[in-house]
């Protein structure tokens, strides 16, 4: 019998393949195994190293579940109360000293409508939220400031367009805001030209109102006619405070027009911190001192200013014309010095010029100059003769026994702060209550 030919392409039956085959997946599921035990020790060491060393976008990452921590029951009241605490760290950290303080402010409200403020980093997008925000801020500004009045001004397309006038009424400037498709973002913004058409508008002003400029800026680019530092310089002649809250990044003019002027800058890292550091403007600023004959440690003058308080008309008097508006309406008020009727008040009376406020604005002015003092934290009833069984204010009985939460800074384990005036205890949502809202302690009338 011939021999067959030997091809490449075939493998012989009598040789031993079979057997190097299966040496070599043997040798292969060897060295497979110590490929996998190498891979899980490069594994772990990799793990180890990320855990020393973090990315450097998890510096600035906050976990936002981790802050809310609940106690052995399962209950958050400890972490609601933790917060409570924060707040009233604040106040007790504000100088107790009397500061000088502007009761009668006029803002003027300088929005980016340029596209940069289209973008989405924070949702929905930068231009919604700072028209939500801007709502919000005028809604508390008023009822903080109800002798105050606020302008809007618009940029974009390298122009300064005024979208809303100096009013004194949070109606008409909210109605300004609530427009979204007159307000829509386009082009560049100029902080130049937004500037002076703010300047121009508060020339007339009287000296003893305060003049501020308040700039929400979303873009790194301003698209300017002329040299900035003019109308800056121009702005500190005027005593014109201007605070800038940005949206993407520190610019270096920015910083300049609030530090030469005396106001804030911020930079918001997300809605949180937007809102916070735009809410922080709403308390009138402290007036800087102004130097006199009598030395530095002299107080400033105190300018006499005539207002007047109106006479409010029912709604069955007879319609006549306003002498703001010239519209024919029932209600409204009668200046007392030339009898002129307006539609709402605080206002400047069109036709003798005199200021026309109510007295309850001017009162709820006041809380600012003089603000509530901070309630005192009850540690301990040891020592405690007469202490009364509820809340001064709400009649909320008090516990009997200390909280088991960990005792920290501000916070009181028995549930009782006390006014250092009139000694009487309050409950911790009275006291939040108090010194945020109504601004007068129950007990005393402080």
């Amino acid at each position: 019998m011939a021999p067959r030919n030997r091809d490449d392409n075939f493998m012989d039956v009598d040789s031993d393949s079979d057997i190097s085959l299966l040496g070599d997946v043997e040798r292969r599921g060897k060295g497979k195994g110590k490929g996998k035990a190498a891979d899980k020790r490069k594994k772990d060491k990799g793990k180890a190293k990320a855990k020393e060393q973090a990315y450097t976008w998890e510096a600035s990452y906050t976990r936002s579940w981790d802050t809310v921590q609940e106690d052995e029951a399962g209950s958050l009241q400890g972490a609601v109360e933790d917060l409570m605490a924060r707040g009233r760290r604040r106040r007790l950290l504000a100088p107790a000293a009397a500061i000088r303080r502007t009761i009668i402010r006029h803002l003027v409200l300088l929005l980016d409508l340029s596209a940069a403020m289209m973008d989405r980093d924070m949702r929905p997008t930068r231009f919604d939220l700072m028209l939500q925000y801007a709502r919000e801020f005028v809604v508390e500004w008023f009822d903080q400031n109800p002798l105050g009045q606020i302008g809007v001004v618009g940029m974009r397309a390298g122009i300064g367009e005024r979208i809303g006038e100096m009013s004194g009424n949070p109606q008409d400037v909210l109605k300004c805001l609530s427009d979204r498709t007159r307000l829509e973002p386009t082009g560049e913004p100029s902080l130049q030209n937004a500037i002076e058409m703010a300047r121009s508008s508060m020339s007339h002003l009287p000296t003893h109102s305060s003049r501020e400029i308040l700039i929400i800026f979303g873009s790194l680019t301003t698209c300017d006619p002329g040299n900035i530092h003019d109308t800056l310089d121009a702005c500190v002649k005027n005593k014109i405070r201007i605070s800038v809250v940005a949206l993407a990044a520190e610019m270096k003019i920015s910083r300049d027009l609030c530090d030469k002027t005396g106001g804030q800058f911020g930079v918001a890292m997300n809605e949180g911190h937007f809102k916070d550091i735009l809410f922080e403007l709403v308390p009138p600023p402290a007036q800087r001192a102004v130097a006199r004959a009598g030395g530095p440690g002299a107080n400033p003058a105190a300018d006499l200013m005539m207002m007047g308080f109106p006479t409010r008309l029912p709604d069955s008097s007879p319609p006549s014309l306003c002498a703001c508006h010239s519209d024919m309406k029932t209600e409204g008020f009668l200046c007392p010095r030339c009898m002129a009727k307006v539609c709402d008040v605080p206002t400047d009376c069109d036709i003798c010029g005199l200021m026309i406020v109510s007295s309850p604005h001017l009162a709820r002015s006041y809380h600012h100059l003089f603000p509530v003092k901070p309630y005192e934290t009850v540690t301990s009833m040891e020592g405690e003769s007469e202490t009364t069984p509820a809340c001064h204010a709400c009649a909320r009985i008090f516990s009997t026994s200390a909280s088991t939460a960990a005792a920290s800074e501000g916070i009181s384990l028995w549930g009782r702060y006390r006014c250092p005036d009139c000694h009487n205890d309050f409950c911790t949502e009275c006291d939040v209550f108090v010194h945020d809202v109504i601004h007068c302690c129950p007990g005393c009338g402080k």
